[in-house]
């Protein structure tokens, strides 16, 4: 059964003081590494929240750091206890981006960039179904099915009543002119697009072609905010068979700069809609 605890976050939280005590102690990783026989990378990732970590390795760090406070390590115990929990998205199997689904569902707001295809927390099930299969050849229809089921899933956090995400999302045109599944699909999702961006919570703007070249012809990016200060933002790069996760200020605060760009050449939210529109009118024709 899924906890209410968000292990993702749990476990950053965790890297970050266990980072704290790190450079209080005034180590570097490869000192703790070597002191514990293990890689730096392991250090590392347990730092960044990228691995999952265990009690023994919370009491091995503080061992190493000279943790004495038996409730610091208690706390830190519980932590890493909480981080080893299931989240929902874990009753669905080996979801290769389930690190980003933790930080999205407890992230308080998120700004998107698409460059060809529609956001996947806007997305219809008939359309995600259809990305789904033409971008995953070897997919079964079970495969299918159950990525469809967790982007529904996602949707919950944008349609949730009482806390719903802060979505802003600049959609390049080549995402909405490019036919995914067909027609029918296109216009469906078209519609849906236009629905969401009436809600309070959602914008929706549109990079039109003739803007010519803009900030985000490097590809597609998303910027997290949480709304506990501990948790940092972060710039989310998905890759084919891996996932970059950037949270250095200078990072975070380029790629902020690079969206406010896009957000000014882009259509603003009434003109998109006007725009999704007169789109969702030419696939009505195909």
């Amino acid at each position: 059964m899924a906890s209410s605890v968000n292990p993702t976050v749990r476990r950053r939280r965790l890297g970050q003081e266990l980072r704290k005590l790190r450079e209080l102690k005034g180590m570097t990783a490869e000192e703790v590494a070597e002191r514990l026989l293990v890689s730096q990378s392991k250090i590392s990732r347990l730092e960044n929240g990228r691995r999952s970590i265990s009690q023994r390795d919370v009491r091995d760090l503080c061992g190493v750091y000279g943790v004495e406070d038996h409730r610091i390590v208690d706390s830190l115990m519980q932590m890493a206890k909480e981080s080893r929990q299931q989240g929902w998205w874990h009753a669905f199997g080996d979801i290769p981006y389930s690190v980003y689904i933790g930080l999205e569902t407890d992230a308080a707001s998120l700004r998107v960039f698409e460059a060809s295809l529609v956001p996947g927390l806007l997305q219809t099930p008939n359309y995600a179904s259809a990305v789904t299969e033409g971008s995953w050849p070897e997919a079964t229809t079970a495969d299918i099915e159950r990525r469809v089921q967790v982007r529904m899933r996602r949707q919950e956090r944008i349609t949730d009543p009482d806390n719903p995400l802060r979505l802003w999302a600049v959609i390049d045109e080549s995402a909405l002119r490019r036919i995914v599944g067909n027609p029918a699909i296109m216009c469906e999702q078209m519609h849906q697009l236009v629905q969401f961006s009436l809600e309070p919570h959602i914008t929706v703007q549109v990079l039109p072609y003739d803007v010519g070249a803009h900030p985000g012809m490097y590809g597609k990016f998303s910027i997290l905010e949480f709304t506990d200060p501990q948790d940092a933002s972060t710039v989310y790069l998905e890759g084919v068979t891996s996932d970059l996760y950037l949270e250095k200020p200078n990072d975070v605060q380029t790629y902020s700069v690079m969206y406010e760009h896009l957000r000014m050449q882009a259509l603003n939210a009434e003109q998109s809609r006007q725009f999704i529109r007169s789109v969702a009118d030419d696939w009505a024709r195909e």
